[in-house]
């Protein structure tokens, strides 16, 4: 089976670079299966873990929004921030979601402190999810 190269890139690092065997997404649309030789598209990511096949190997990898662009023989992910079960400070992120959670219960905010409390819930809870497996 032939593979390809990943490579997940934030602002501040590349939180991965390697061969792999197949990738999972989920972009805006849904779910995408990424194998190689997969037809070149680029499509928005959600906060979602990024699943990765490499051999007999599989990572999950929190990813915190952004683009995913499909190559013939390479994927780049942009990402917002993207984290490897064991970079993940579980006890943080706990704490942000019990912060985010208190936000969106107090219900007196405008539309844009809600929707951030939102995203801040969901990055949490995808972190937490992603360390919870490895």
């Amino acid at each position: 089976m032939s593979t390809f190269l990943l490579e997940i890139v934030t602002p501040d690092h590349v939180a991965y670079s390697g061969e792999v065997d197949s990738l999972v997404v989920r972009g805006v649309e849904g779910e995408l299966g990424i194998l190689p030789n997969h037809i070149p598209l680029v499509t928005p990511l959600r906060v979602a873990p990024i699943v990765v096949t490499s051999g007999k190997k599989t990572t999950e990898i929190a990813v915190n929004g952004g683009f995913v662009e499909v190559r013939k023989d390479k994927v780049v992910v942009l990402a917002e921030s993207a984290e490897l079960p064991e970079e993940i400070d579980v006890e943080r992120a706990r704490a942000a979601k019990e912060r985010a959670e208190r936000r969106l219960a107090a219900g007196k905010q405008d539309e844009i402190d809600f929707r951030r409390a939102e995203m801040a819930l969901q990055k949490a809870i995808n972190r937490i999810n992603v360390a919870g497996r490895k």
